[in-house]
């Protein structure tokens, strides 16, 4: 697993995986809150937990590989 968490400098893969799992998690939220016609009526929760879930899946996807750390 080539960029792995597990071959390459611990504290760049975490700092990497953040930056990418944080801007998931605000693509998520934004693309969720147009579903409602106003500010008032869009459903928080929903919003939160689906950006939420989205950035654990990207912190996941990470342990495969990141392209912005490199091997040492």
């Amino acid at each position: 697993m080539k960029n792995s968490v597990f071959n390459v400098n611990t504290k760049k893969w975490f700092i990497a995986a953040g930056i990418r799992a944080i801007k998931t998690f605000a693509q998520a939220a934004i693309a969720m809150i147009p579903a409602a016609v106003t500010i008032t009526q869009v459903d928080w929760k929903v919003v939160l937990g689906s950006a939420l879930l989205a950035a654990v899946v990207s912190l996941l996807t990470s342990v495969a590989g990141i392209p912005e750390v490199t091997e040492e």
